[in-house]
Parts: C-alpha cells; sequence; structure tokens
C-alpha cells in the first residue's frame, strides 16, 4: 500500500516576501507536505502603505511568484478579505493547515486574530511565527511588567536579554498539490499604474525583490559599513544600508542582517554597534506600536493634544514639492519624490522644518511619508515622527529645533548633496549654498540664480518661526 500523501498547509504570505529564513515556509512544507503560498491583496487596508511601496510591491511579487515557481510551488494571487480567500482554498486543496508569519500593527493584529479564531472554529490548525521583527513586544517587558518607553534600556535589555536565531537556509525543493488552484494576474492589480509615470526613476537605484535585498547586505558590508558610524550623518556619502525598503516588505529578515552584520570581521567595533543599534531601534517602533496601537493618529505625550497647529495648505505644498527656499530641506524633498528615500539625517531636518518652522501637524507630514517612502513602515513612520515632534516616545524635546542652514552646513559642508537634488544651485560656492537669500548679488549673478524666479526665496524667516514654536510650545508644555 502507498503511502498516504500529508495533506497541505496553506503559506499566507503578507509583509514576508522571501523564502529564506521565513519560519512559517519552513513548518509549512515539512515531512515534505504539499504547501500553497499565497498572497492576498487584502480588502481592509492591510498591504502596501501608499503609492512608492505599490510600485516595490509589485516588482517584489513578480520575483517572488519566480522564486516559488522554480522551487516547485507556484505562488498564488488573490484578493478580498483573508478569511473568506483561506477557507475558500481550504474547500478546493483539502489543507488542513494555515501558517503565517506574524504581524504586529494594529490592522495585522485585529484581521489575523478574527482569521485565526475562526480557521480554528473549523477544525483547522493555525500556527503563527516570529521573524519579522527581533523581539515579541508582547513578551519582552520591563522589570516592573510594564512596556519600554525609552531606548537606552530597551537595548541594554534586548542584548542581555534577546537571542536572535541563526537565519534558516530556503527550502531547495518544495511540494504542492497536484491541481494548484487558479490565480490572479499580477499585471490586472494595477498596483502601479505608471500613468503618470512618477516612479520613473526608482529603478535606476532599487532592485526589489529577495536577490537584491542579499545584493544589497552584501554591498553594504563590503564596501561600506566600515565608515557606518562616522558617515552614517552625511547625505552626500554613500554611508548607509539602504536596507529600510527590503526590511519593510519582508525581502530579508532582520536575523540575517543581525548575523551578516555582527560576524563581519574586521568590522570595528564601533561600526558594527552603531548599526546593530539602529536595527533594534526599529523594534523598539514596533515595541511602541504594538503597545500603543493609535501611534499613528494619537500623540503619545496627550499634552501636545492641545497644541495648536496651523492650517497652511500652501506652505505644505512647497515643503511637499522641495520648494521651500531652504537649500538642505529641498534637496531632501526632491530625492524623497525621485528615489522614494531620502536620507535619515535630512528626514530629522525636513520634519523639524514642518513642525516648527511651519507649524503644521506632524501627522501631515507623516501621511505624506507614508505614500512616498518605499520603505514605509507602520511603525517607524510614526514613531520617527512623533520623535522629532516631541510628542514621542523618548522625544527629542520640541525646543530643539534644527536651524536649516546650520543643518545642511555641518552635514553637506560642501554641498555636494544640496547640488545632486537642487541643480539650480549646482553653481553656487559652498559657503553659500546653504543660504542663497543671505549671498551677495555678485554671487548669485555668477551662479545664475534669480531667487524668486530660479530658486524660491525662504516661505518663512527660521529665526522669526523658532521663536513663534517655542511661544507655542510653551502654552502646552505644562
Amino acid at each position: 500500500m502507498p503511502e498516504t500523501m500529508p495533506k497541505p498547509a496553506i503559506l499566507w504570505i503578507r509583509k514576508d516576501l522571501r523564502i529564506a529564513d521565513n519560519r512559517a515556509l519552513l513548518a509549512a512544507c515539512e515531512d515534505n507536505r504539499p504547501v500553497i503560498p499565497v498572497y492576498i491583496r487584502e480588502d481592509d487596508g492591510n498591504g502596501p502603505l501608499g503609492g512608492a511601496q505599490a510600485w516595490w510591491l509589485e516588482r517584489s511579487l513578480a520575483r517572488l511568484g519566480e522564486a516559488y515557481e522554480k522551487r516547485g510551488a507556484p505562488l498564488l494571487l488573490k484578493s478580498g478579505a483573508p478569511l473568506a480567500v483561506l477557507r475558500s482554498l481550504i474547500a478546493e486543496t483539502g489543507a488542513t493547515a494555515v501558517y503565517w508569519n506574524r504581524r504586529y500593527e494594529p490592522l495585522g493584529i485585529k484581521t489575523d486574530t478574527a482569521a485565526k479564531k475562526a480557521l480554528l472554529g473549523d477544525d483547522i490548525e493555525v500556527a503563527s511565527f516570529a521573524g519579522q521583527i527581533l523581539h515579541e513586544p508582547s513578551k519582552f517587558m520591563t522589570k516592573t511588567g510594564g512596556s519600554y518607553k525609552v531606548y537606552t534600556p530597551f537595548w541594554k535589555a534586548f542584548v542581555e536579554t534577546v537571542h536572535v536565531p541563526d537565519p534558516a537556509d530556503a527550502p531547495k525543493k518544495l511540494t504542492t498539490v497536484a491541481k494548484p488552484p487558479a490565480s490572479e494576474n499580477l499585471a490586472d492589480w494595477n498596483l502601479y499604474p505608471g500613468k503618470p509615470d512618477w516612479a520613473s526613476a526608482f529603478g535606476e537605484i532599487w532592485t526589489p525583490g529577495e536577490d537584491g535585498a542579499r545584493e544589497r547586505l552584501a554591498h553594504f558590508i563590503d564596501a561600506v559599513a566600515d565608515d557606518y558610524a562616522a558617515g552614517r550623518d552625511q547625505p552626500a556619502k554613500e554611508a548607509t544600508s539602504m536596507l529600510s525598503a527590503h526590511l519593510a516588505l519582508g525581502e530579508i529578515s532582520p536575523a540575517t542582517v543581525w548575523h551578516a552584520v555582527d560576524g563581519t570581521k574586521g568590522l570595528s567595533g564601533e561600526n558594527r554597534k552603531k548599526f546593530l543599534q539602529e536595527l533594534v531601534w526599529r523594534d523598539f517602533c514596533h515595541h511602541l506600536l504594538f503597545h500603543s496601537p493609535d501611534l499613528a493618529d494619537k500623540n503619545w505625550n496627550d499634552r501636545f493634544d492641545a497644541f495648536e497647529w496651523k492650517s497652511d495648505e500652501k506652505s505644505f505644498r512647497a515643503w511637499s514639492r522641495g520648494q521651500t527656499g531652504y537649500p538642505i530641506v529641498d534637496a531632501g524633498m526632491r530625492q524623497l519624490w525621485r528615489e522614494g528615500i531620502m536620507h535619515n539625517r535630512v528626514r530629522m531636518i525636513v520634519a523639524s522644518f514642518l513642525i516648527k518652522d511651519l507649524m503644521i501637524d506632524w501627522r501631515q507630514g507623516e501621511k505624506w511619508f507614508r505614500d512616498t517612502l518605499v520603505d514605509a513602515d507602520p511603525a517607524s513612520n510614526p514613531a520617527n515622527w512623533q520623535w522629532v515632534a516631541g510628542s514621542g516616545a523618548d522625544a527629542s524635546p520640541f525646543f530643539r529645533v534644527f536651524n536649516p542652514v546650520l543643518q545642511g552646513e555641518k552635514f553637506d559642508p560642501q554641498g555636494d548633496y544640496v547640488r545632486r537634488y537642487v541643480p539650480e544651485l549646482a553653481k553656487m560656492p559652498a559657503k553659500h549654498i546653504h543660504a542663497p537669500f543671505d549671498a551677495p548679488d555678485d554671487v548669485l549673478d555668477k551662479a545664475g540664480i534669480m531667487l524668486g524666479k530660479d530658486y524660491p526665496k525662504p516661505i518663512v524667516d527660521h529665526k522669526q518661526a523658532r521663536k513663534r514654536a517655542l511661544s507655542a510650545f510653551e502654552a502646552v508644555k505644562g
């Protein structure tokens, strides 16, 4: 008598678009069990956070489909309510188990909890696995049993108590059902319409997919990491990992990144520690979101609820288009639009400018970033915006108002970053490039700049804007 074929398991794929170090995948294909990998275009708001990430997702799903096809189990694409889709697949294939890797954002948790309860009620095995972040927020608590609210003790406790497991190898071969269910066509989803093709330059910079993530990690370790601690604040230099977009959609696991960097011989302790701290900051943001599910909508520090924000669409439009008259701010916003990314130091500068110089609600900036960043993240985005606003956990104090001119002079001293993204200032000398509004007429003439025509005049006076912001803060600081 031939052995009975084990019943299939469904692998529900979300922001884990990878084969390697995928715990749910490994569990699903255990004992050569047929596996049915499915990505569901959910109808309840889970999925890409904005247009830039939708561009990325379309390409990443194509690469993932190729990887699964190569291993013998075609990736299914389905649309609809997840529970309904999963039940339909179970009925069609006879699957007896559904596996997934955990989500930690509020909407994802709500969807997964409801699906798990319903499927268990259907007598279906359900199991979820870790791997999207490095710690489990529900279990990683302070000595008094609360959640962490300050990063330094979070980091110290992390390195003392968290064991980051070695990444698991990708399965080389998968088994699937004799007749896989029909899949929707990725092109029909129209994730990135391409008209107008505002992301036309993305492909020059990014290679979405698991292979692209591994190539980016290898390049960082081989060519960049040994200058990370000193160079990471200089936007004109190649000194950051550029892994955030790959991590955001799970094309590479944080454990893979952790062990690759931590195990790199010849990398100084300073560079290693600084990078790992930044990786764990991502975990800290998820920790905050898990314990404060309304982080994207509500001030973590409620005293800021009384802060009087300005409604100023004209200024917001100038900020979003990189037309503020402050070159370092404009360079950052134009980089974001052109490349779907912005250097981390410049993110802080542009956020401070919107919040404190323009007095525009941090939530408006956070929504813009969600739509335009390829690395848009439901935890890091609001946590970092609230950090700059002073309303968040372990936040920079509100009275720390970045001077965009001084920030430019300090971190882009030769003006190379500004010239790259604000080409109308290409001929400005370094001495004046961060404050063309203070440059002598002959310098402007020689650079071919007429303020207000070739490059905008400042939309606010920073000194006056700073005074206005600090005055508003006085009313709520308590």
